[in-house]
């Protein structure tokens, strides 16, 4: 039996786009987010700035790759225990890559060992976006707050910085948007 068309509800209008990634921004950059959103063309603008691949797919290569920003920027950090990408980190820790100090007693002497680990899903991501995580992690290793130092110094090691990590807050977006299969690389 069909039901009654008085007693079917209108549908429910569209929920507003969830922007988590750019909570922060200014409504108007917020607006022109979801204008690029709405016409199908977030992925396409992404794609045209970000066209160049990276080859750093395992985590010895991660960890040369680390090991050389290193030392190109920061050579009087502390040495790197462990540099790894990591599968769970994005979804267990809500993080994109993090920075961890292991102290460990060795006799009578404490020793610290520094990781960092990088979310999985940057295998697959433009060379940009890899860097821009990377001086991230490791301005962290002389800065740990999110303050104008820690961003000062990353500036130094990536002078696109602020560019790259809105640019990686929109591809976080796209991949939320998107079925899993659909969007790898912007």
């Amino acid at each position: 039996m069909p039901i009654p068309p008085a007693l079917i509800e209108p549908e429910a209008p569209a929920l507003p786009l969830n922007l988590k990634y750019l909570a922060g921004y200014s409504s108007e950059l917020l607006d022109q987010v979801r204008e690029l959103i709405a016409k199908g063309r977030l992925a396409e603008s992404l794609a045209r700035r970000y066209t160049e691949r990276h080859d750093v797919c395992s985590d010895g290569a991660l960890y040369d790759y680390v090991a050389e920003l290193k030392g190109r920027y920061m050579r009087n950090a502390g040495q790197l225990a462990k540099v790894t990408y990591d599968r769970r980190l994005h979804l267990v820790q809500q993080a994109l890559g993090t920075h961890t100090t292991v102290s460990r007693v060795q006799g009578g002497n404490l020793k610290a060992k520094r990781e960092i680990r990088i979310a999985s899903l940057f295998r697959q991501a433009p060379a940009a976006f890899l860097r821009m995580i990377v001086v991230h992690e490791l301005a962290h290793l002389r800065e740990r707050e999110h303050a104008k130092p820690f961003y000062a110094l990353c500036t130094h090691m990536e002078p696109d910085y602020h560019q790259l990590e809105f640019d990686v807050r929109l591809w976080l977006t796209l991949l939320d948007l998107a079925p899993s299969s659909d969007v790898g690389a912007a």
